[in-house]
């Protein structure tokens, strides 16, 4: 038997040191330990990071790992100035891991070509899940959306517990709940079993994907990047396949904008479609039921289900104005694309070219018409919802939040009636556009950002995000993000969807039609 190889002292010792830069975050030593260039890799069960810089930046917002020692190392040369480090690591609070990299010497010095890391298990991942079982609540044994599970956002009502809205003061003062919300039983009927309840941006009033207590849920599609909320948690969830459906809301975007930052489906439905019983209010005028789906079948499976007499308890439609077809004719907001970034207009005007639809380009007039008064509402309302419990407990939520509901208490009165009749010409011009057409769009204007985004950096996103989701608000018109275009971003690709808007009450033909859009652009049968 031959005796393992003797690892060389000069890369004990840097492998040594790469162990305690870790221990102690010290992020310019972990800097200099990995190789530089484009082709330094790092990857986890989040997914693979490509480059330096792209290595640099998540291990600027990831913060220091468990304390741990190190209780194995295996060395294996591979090549002259080459070898393979496998360490396995134990944590002080108990459990696991395994770290895998691969060093090379360059210029006199070894450095980290490669690594990967496998994390101790979890139970789950906070920053996804409060509450989680398997399943938390049993559907019915059979229907049509039996064997489905269901990532609940924190804002529905769920018998026996309570609603926490993504801020740990608010779960502590809050009652469980006597009944499920419409929207949680039409699923379970349907055959579909919850999951668990999943994180929400506080209040959801945000929709970056952050919560500043109980962390950022990962990007599945981008590691490192935000994963879009407010409805972060189940979206991430099922992202990573730990649920299949995503029941979330969506007042400004927080269905579409994690559905195009995580590669997801996500239906934005009608206004008023599904009654918000047992929801916990955001801004009336604006909040809406939705789900996210990995794929259109599923999805089409529960808006079938849940949008029809034989579903739901709560919706007084059948299939109503989704009974026959939308016209296969899109109109194109000029605004729209210009709002987008250059690689997201490329790609979208690309796919355009090159599934030849039948398009007319047309205008929504300033898109700041509709984000303005409809921020301003929105505000309004949400500080009626909120701002009596938000007085009674000062200094609970995070900063960002905490800025959006100081600008939302000093809306007046006269302000919000301003508002909401500037909105009304926006509303009227918006269902024209839609009564033979579908407005067809970027989701966002580009991929998901960084979770090392500055504070302003973020902002500046969620501004020109608004831009192209507020005009599905204001209408109260359904919309559906679907997974089409992609586009170059910082160590690889990252998804953008494509928005499609119908006028009201066609929810179920919007899917119908987004699943065969996305089967003539990618050429496949329909998902």
């Amino acid at each position: 038997m031959t005796a393992a190889p003797t690892m060389p002292d000069a890369l004990r010792a840097a492998f040594e040191a790469y162990e305690r830069a870790i221990l102690s975050n010290d992020l310019d030593a972990l800097d200099a330990a990995f190789a530089p260039g484009e082709c330094t890799l790092r990857g986890d069960g989040a997914g693979l990071l490509v480059g330096h810089d792209a290595i640099s930046a998540f291990r600027g917002a990831r913060g220091g790992v468990s304390a741990r020692t190190i209780e194995r190392v295996e060395y294996r040369p591979l090549a002259e100035g080459v070898a393979l480090i496998v360490a396995v690591s134990r944590f002080a609070a108990g459990g696991t891991g395994l770290q895998t990299q691969v060093w090379q010497l360059i210029d006199g010095r070894w450095l980290i070509t490669a690594a990967h890391v496998t994390p101790r298990s979890a139970a789950f991942d906070r920053s996804i899940w409060r509450t989680v079982g398997d399943p938390l609540y049993q559907g019915a044994w059979d229907g049509p959306l039996a064997g489905l599970t269901v990532a609940v956002k924190d804002l529905f009502a769920i018998k026996g517990y309570r609603i926490g809205a993504g801020n740990p003061t608010y779960l502590d003062s809050a009652r469980a709940e006597t009944t499920s919300a419409p929207a949680v039983g039409d699923l379970l009927r349907g055959g579909a079993s919850l999951r668990g309840i999943a994180r929400t941006d506080e209040f959801a009033y945000s929709i970056a994907g952050d919560n500043a207590h109980y962390g950022t849920p990962p990007n599945a599609a981008v590691p490192g990047s935000l994963p879009g909320g407010s409805s972060s948690g189940p979206a991430s969830a099922v992202a990573l396949g730990q649920a299949d459906v995503a029941l979330a809301t969506d007042t400004a975007g927080s269905v579409r904008v994690p559905a195009s930052y995580q590669g997801l489906w996500g239906l934005r439905t009608t206004h008023d479609l599904v009654p918000r019983q047992g929801l916990l209010p955001l801004a009336q005028s604006f909040d809406t039921v939705g789900w996210l789906t990995r794929d259109g079948a599923t999805l089409q499976a529960v808006a079938d289900w849940c949008l029809s007499y034989d579903g739901s308890d709560s919706t007084d439609s059948v299939f109503g104005a989704s009974a026959d077809d939308l016209p296969w004719r899109f109109r194109v907001p000029i605004e729209a694309l210009a709002a987008a970034e250059p690689a997201t207009r490329a790609a979208f005007e690309a796919m355009l070219a090159a599934s030849a639809l039948p398009v007319e380009e047309v205008s929504l007039g300033d898109l700041d018409d509709y984000v303005v008064p409809f921020r301003t509402v929105q505000g309004a309302e949400a500080w009626r919802n909120n701002g009596e419990w938000l007085r009674a407990h000062p200094g609970s939520t995070g900063p960002a939040v905490a800025e959006r509901f100081r600008a939302a208490a000093a809306v007046t009165a006269a302000d919000e009636s301003a508002a909401r009749a500037a909105l009304a010409p926006r509303r009227d011009a918006l269902h024209a556009l839609v009564r033979d057409a579908v407005l067809l769009l970027p989701t966002v204007p580009g991929p998901a950002p960084s979770r090392t985004a500055t504070g302003a950096e973020v902002d500046a996103v969620r501004t020109n995000t608004l831009r192209l989701t507020t005009p599905a608000a204001v209408g109260g018109l359904p919309a559906l993000s679907v997974p089409l275009l992609t586009v170059d971003a910082a160590g690889g690709t990252a998804p953008v969807g494509v928005s499609l808007i119908s006028r009201a009450g066609t929810d179920i033909a919007l899917v119908r039609l987004g699943r065969a859009l996305h089967a003539r652009i990618t050429e496949t049968e329909p998902v």
